[in-house]
């Protein structure tokens, strides 16, 4: 995906709940029913905020916009199905490329979400939230075949359009038994005091671990103790000051949004911002390769700034667990603005 670094991690295998029979088999018809209106049975009664048929319309829509705005390198194309995190990491990867290859994406190769099941939480108001769990075709005949692609559609009111917020690709065997009510699965406020982190909290709980490291509630891996690390070494390069700055991302589209577990705890999606600024000894330039130019402010003497945008999807435990608390299961980072100085 355009520049777009996919960071995965794998958990022990784990019951998966059953599978809705909707299927992507995307066609014009529903491609254009996605942004078609939710029936509400009251604003303050707890529903499904979309039904299986809808959800199926919706992802059809998204993977047909998606795949036209790829292979044009057109942001446009594809702007009024994305938001949030990931919307800003898609959209600025598409501005690269529309400056790179402005005539289109010579390596475009449809994307296709099949077996494709339909998480859809109740809840009161809005904003209404689901989740595709489906089956990518770009790991096809790789080792990791049959991971599963997690893209989460928000609706922010009766008249708006949904839109993909998060995608998170995660092992076949990651996603936990879900608690349901009345068949449906639950969703978790943000400001929950049932959790070992409250989804609201894990933003700014991210970002500060990330800066200072420490006993906190995340557990080892790929994307904490090991990236500190890695984070500490690329500091260390001679003749290139690295500095970094981790920030909570929680307003509109990239607040958290989780699902109750069965075992207590919760599968949350949240967001953060990151930044790295590189700044060259005397006499060099930061090296800036040409898809950072195609999105840069401003002009690099001897310092750069990228602005990253990360979509994360952790797994946290029941509130009295201090140590390990929260596992990632999948996380998407990507550049979406950079700045020389």
């Amino acid at each position: 995906m355009r520049r777009l670094r996919l960071e995965q991690t794998r958990r022990s295998e784990v019951r998966r709940p059953g599978r809705a029979p909707a299927a992507v088999a995307a066609t014009v018809a529903l491609a254009l029913a996605a942004s078609g209106c939710v029936t509400v049975h009251g604003e303050r009664e707890v529903v499904p905020g979309a039904t299986p048929d809808e959800a199926a319309a919706v992802l059809a829509g998204f993977v047909a916009a998606f795949n036209r705005a790829d292979k044009a390198n057109d942001p446009k194309l594809d702007a009024d199905r994305v938001t949030g995190p990931f919307g800003a990491i898609n959209q600025a990867g598409l501005r690269a490329k529309a400056v790179t290859r402005p005539d289109g994406n010579p390596d475009h190769r449809p994307l296709v979400l099949g077996d494709a099941r339909y998480l859809l939480p109740r809840k009161a108001g809005w904003p209404r939230w689901f989740v595709a769990d489906t089956d990518a075709d770009r790991d096809d005949g790789t080792a990791r075949a049959g991971d599963r692609w997690l893209v989460v559609f928000v609706r922010n009111g009766p008249d708006a359009s949904w839109k993909a917020a998060h995608l998170a690709i995660v092992g076949k065997d990651a996603l936990p038994a879900l608690a349901e009510e009345e068949g449906d699965p639950v969703a978790v406020p943000a400001d929950t005091t049932g959790l070992a982190v409250a989804p609201g909290k894990l933003s700014a709980a991210y970002a500060a671990y990330l800066k200072d490291g420490g006993a906190g509630p995340f557990a080892a891996g790929a994307h904490t103790d090991q990236w500190r690390a890695k984070r500490a070494r690329t500091a260390q390069r001679p003749g290139l000051a690295t500095q970094f700055i981790d920030q909570a991302a929680v307003d509109g589209d990239f607040a958290p949004l989780a699902l109750a577990t069965k075992d207590g705890g919760a599968l949350v999606f949240f967001a953060s911002r990151h930044f790295e600024r590189q700044t060259a000894a005397a006499g060099y330039r930061p090296k800036v390769g040409a898809d950072l130019k195609a999105l840069m402010k401003g002009e690099v003497k001897n310092t750069v700034t990228k602005e990253w945008v990360s979509s994360q999807a952790v797994l946290v435990k029941p509130a009295g667990t201090d140590r390990d608390a929260v596992a990632f299961a999948g996380r998407l980072q990507g550049v979406v603005g950079v700045r020389g100085s």
